[in-house]
């Protein structure tokens, strides 16, 4: 059978026939290069998430490293009961003696201490402003909280500590803070200090607590100190 019949048919009005040429098929709406586009936004992406991570782990091992340092100063914390501190003057007598050793042991049942110890300074000025400091030495992870859970114990013991507000800590460091309670003389300060390596307080009778801040500090350089 002869294709004549085919060849010599004539076209219609159909579609016009698709021309194919070298040129790449464009699948997509996307401009040509917004795939490596996309793959650089990509990757400044990741690059913006690990130098975040970077700088987060940088500060993080930076205060670990500064707390770390901090322990490491402070650990090792001797605590004595000098003759003449601050202007006051130890008192030896046995009713002296018989109430530090009472402050200290019912201190000692509160924190677990490697050594503690109390002690009752006199003011020469007035016998009626003595003071009573305890306290003792041991490793203390966080000294602000342990301190603060040391007045909570106090409030329970010596009826609630009022106005407890950080103070200056000296030279020394750590945490200081002082506030009022009630006893049987009336109302009296209340200070107490901890760092990474010991922690005391003391009791104020006649002061208020501006006054018992200042001399808490004296009276602390007096008998802290570290290796």
């Amino acid at each position: 059978m002869s294709d004549a019949h085919l060849t010599e048919r004539p076209l219609d009005d159909g579609p016009e026939p698709v021309e194919l040429t070298e040129e790449p098929i464009q699948l997509s709406n996307r401009e040509p290069g917004g795939g490596s586009e996309q793959r650089s936004a990509r990757s400044r992406r990741r690059r913006i998430g690990w130098s975040v991570a970077l700088a987060i782990g940088l500060a993080g091992a930076g205060t670990l490293g500064v707390v770390g340092w901090r322990i490491a100063q402070q650990k090792d914390t001797q605590l004595a009961s000098p003759d003449r501190v601050a202007g006051l003057t130890r008192d030896d007598s046995e009713r002296a003696r018989s109430t530090a050793d009472y402050l200290r042991s019912g201190f000692a049942a509160d924190i677990q201490l490697d050594r503690s110890f109390g002690t009752v300074y006199r003011d020469p000025a007035d016998d009626k402003r003595s003071v009573l400091v305890f306290g003792g030495t041991t490793l203390l992870w966080q000294p602000e909280r342990d301190l603060d859970s040391l007045f909570g114990l106090m409030s329970d013991e010596t009826g609630k500590v009022n106005g407890l507000r950080e103070v200056p800590a000296g030279d020394l460091g750590g945490v200081m803070k002082c506030g009022t309670t009630s006893g049987e003389g009336g109302d009296f300060a209340i200070c107490g200090w901890a760092d990474h390596g010991s922690v005391a307080m003391a009791m104020f009778p006649g002061r208020s607590v501006d006054d018992a801040s200042r001399l808490f500090r004296d009276l602390r350089e007096g008998i802290q100190t570290r290796d």
